[in-house]
C-alpha cells in the first residue's frame, strides 16, 4: 500500500500475484482513447503473467473493436473474462456511459462466481462510484481491498461543459464525492498521474496524503517511433511542402478545439506556410461539426485536413509523418497524445496545464505556455516551424525522452501494488480469526452471539443490514446521475433539434418556392 514504505524491483512482476483473482472495473474499454489503451495494456500484463484478470466496463457503443485483450492463462475459475453493461451513452461522447444500476454481488457472480481478491478501479464515474458505495456498505471482514487510478478529470470536465452556474455546481459535486468515497478504509491506493492531479485531490477531494501514489504512463516506442515517417501521406496533407502541424483529439469543447482554432487563424494571419492534421472525430455528429465550425476560416483556405479515427499503425504514421504537435486541451490528467507524440519525435508546444506540464520538458523538447497566453502559443509555434535545426534538436530530445517510460515498469508498479494489498489483507483476516478464538476461549459468550453463530442466521440478518444500508446508498448515487442525466438529456435534444432544423428549413423553403 501507499503508506507502507515498502520498495520493490519494478522490473520483476511480483511472483506471488499469479493466480490471484483481480477484478478490474473500468469505464472504458475499447477504441476510444488513451485510458482505455492505458487499460488494455495493464489487462496484457497482468494476464501474461498468470493473474486471473475479469474486465467489467460499460458498452462502448461502436462497431469498431481493435481492443482484443489476450486471453487469460488459466480461465477455468471465471465464468467470464469481460463483461459488458449497459447503460445510458454521453450525448457529447457516445462511445462513454453513465452505466445503469448494477449490484456487486451480481458482478462478483458473473465474473468469480463470488468475491475476488482485489478490485481496480480505473477512472472511476458512474460504474466506479457505485462499486465504492456498495463495497463500503459492507461488514469490515467481507471488504475487497480497492486499488484506484484517477485518470480523468471528472469535475474539471464539468465545469467546461455545463453552463453557469451548473459548472461550478457540477464540480463541486464531484469533488465531494469522489472525497468521500476516496477516504474510505477499503481504498488502499490511489493512483494519480500528475502534480496537477495531486494538488486536486489533496484540497478538493480531501483525500489523505498517505494513499497517495504516482502512476505514469508509459508508450509504446517501437509502435510510435520516428521511422514510421510516411512521405506519401505528407503528399497528401501537404503537396506543397507545407509545415505539418499535428493534433490528436477527440472532437470535443472540452479538447481545447477553440484555443487551437484561433491560434492557427493567428499563424496564418502572420503568413505561416502550414497545414494543419486533425486526428479524431465524434460519434456525435453535430459535436462534431460543432468543432469543424472553428477553423471554418481556415479550411476555406484549404489549411486543415480533418482525418477521422484513426487506429494501429495508421495512427502511429500519422504520427510520424508530422512536424509539430500542437496540444490545446487543459483538463487532462496525464496526456498520453502528448507522450506519443513525443515517442514519434514530434516537438510538442502546450498549454501549462494538468498532465503534459509533468511530461515536456519545457525549451528541451518542446515548450509550455501558460494556459490563457494565446501569443505566446502562436510566438512558439512559429519558431519552431521556421527553424528547422531547432526542430531536430528538440524532436531528438522529445523521442529520448519518450523512450525513458516504459509500459513494463508502470506496470510492474501497479502489480506490487495490488500484491502488497493483497497480502495485507490476509494478515488482517488471520489476525481477526486469532482475536475471535481468543475471545471465544476467555469467556462465555452471550445467548445472542450463540445464535448468530448459525451460519443461516448470520447470513439471513447480515443480507437484510446490507439491503438496507444499499438500498440508502443506491438512492444517493441515483440521485446524483439522475440530476447528470437531466442536462445530458436536455443536451441531446437540443443538438437533436440542431441536426433536424436545416433540413426542416430546406424541406419547408422548397415547399413555399414550389407552391409561392
Amino acid at each position: 500500500m501507499a503508506s507502507t514504505g515498502q520498495t520493490h524491483d519494478l522490473g520483476t512482476f511480483p511472483a506471488r500475484l499469479k493466480g490471484r483473482r483481480i477484478l478490474l472495473c473500468v469505464e472504458s474499454f475499447g477504441p476510444i482513447n488513451g485510458v482505455s489503451r492505458t487499460n488494455l495494456n495493464l489487462v496484457n500484463h497482468l494476464r501474461s503473467h498468470g493473474a486471473l484478470v475479469a474486465v467489467v466496463a460499460p458498452d462502448h457503443h461502436t462497431k469498431v473493436n481493435t481492443f482484443q485483450a489476450i486471453d487469460n492463462l488459466d480461465p477455468s475459475p471465471l465464468r467470464s473474462q469481460e463483461v459488458r453493461l449497459t447503460g445510458y451513452p454521453v450525448p457529447f461522447n457516445p462511445e462513454l456511459s453513465i452505466v445503469y444500476p448494477v449490484r456487486l454481488r451480481k458482478i462478483y457472480e458473473r465474473t468469480f462466481g463470488g468475491p475476488p481478491d482485489l478490485i481496480y478501479l480505473g477512472s472511476p464515474a458512474s460504474l466506479g462510484f457505485q462499486l465504492m458505495l456498495q463495497l463500503r456498505q459492507l461488514p469490515e471482514e467481507v471488504q475487497v481491498p480497492v486499488i484506484c487510478n484517477f485518470q480523468t478529470d471528472l469535475a474539471g470536465y464539468c465545469e467546461i461543459l455545463f453552463p453557469r452556474p451548473l459548472g461550478a455546481i457540477a464540480s463541486w459535486t464531484f469533488s465531494k464525492v469522489q472525497g468521500y468515497l476516496f477516504q474510505h478504509p477499503s481504498i488502499k491506493t490511489l493512483f494519480y498521474p500528475s502534480t496537477f492531479v495531486r494538488k486536486y485531490l489533496e484540497k478538493a477531494a480531501g483525500v489523505s496524503t498517505r494513499k497517495l501514489e504516482v502512476l505514469r504512463r508509459g508508450v509504446n516506442t517501437d509502435g510510435f517511433n520516428p521511422s514510421k515517417r510516411n512521405e506519401a501521406l505528407r503528399k497528401t496533407w501537404a503537396p506543397s511542402g507545407e509545415i505539418i502541424l499535428f493534433t490528436c483529439a477527440r472532437l470535443a469543447g472540452e479538447k481545447g478545439f477553440g484555443f487551437l482554432a484561433d491560434a492557427a487563424i493567428e499563424l496564418d494571419k502572420r503568413g505561416l506556410n502550414f497545414k494543419l492534421a486533425v486526428v479524431g472525430g465524434n460519434r456525435n455528429a453535430v459535436v462534431e461539426q460543432e468543432v469543424k465550425d472553428y477553423f471554418r476560416p481556415l479550411v476555406d483556405k484549404d489549411k486543415v485536413v480533418f482525418t477521422g479515427f484513426k487506429v494501429g499503425e495508421e495512427l502511429m504514421e500519422a504520427y510520424a509523418s508530422a512536424d509539430l504537435f500542437l496540444h490545446c486541451s487543459i483538463t487532462e490528467t496525464f496526456g498520453l497524445v502528448v507522450l506519443e507524440a513525443m515517442a514519434s519525435g514530434l516537438p510538442v508546444i502546450a498549454r501549462d496545464e494538468g498532465g503534459p506540464s509533468d511530461i515536456i520538458e519545457h525549451g528541451t523538447a518542446g515548450y509550455l505556455v501558460p494556459p490563457a497566453d494565446l501569443d505566446g502559443f502562436v510566438d512558439r509555434v512559429f519558431t519552431l516551424s521556421t527553424d528547422k535545426n531547432l526542430r531536430e534538436q528538440f524532436s531528438q530530445a522529445a523521442r529520448g525522452h519518450a523512450c525513458e517510460a516504459t509500459w513494463e515498469k508502470i506496470n510492474n508498479k501497479v502489480a506490487w501494488k495490488m500484491s502488497d494489498a493483497i497480502e495485507a489483507r490476509e494478515r488482517e483476516q488471520a489476525n481477526r480469526h486469532l482475536a475471535a478464538a481468543n475471545t471465544m476461549k476467555a469467556a462465555a459468550p452471550p445467548v445472542y452471539v450463540w445464535l448468530l453463530a448459525s451460519t443461516a442466521l448470520r447470513r439471513l440478518v447480515t443480507a437484510r443490514i446490507v439491503d438496507v444500508k444499499l438500498a440508502w446508498g443506491l438512492v444517493v448515487i441515483l440521485g446524483f446521475w439522475a440530476s447528470v442525466s437531466v442536462y445530458l438529456a436536455f443536451t441531446k435534444v437540443s443538438h437533436f433539434v440542431k441536426d433536424r432544423a436545416p433540413r426542416v428549413y430546406s424541406t419547408v423553403h422548397s415547399v413555399l418556392r414550389r407552391f409561392g
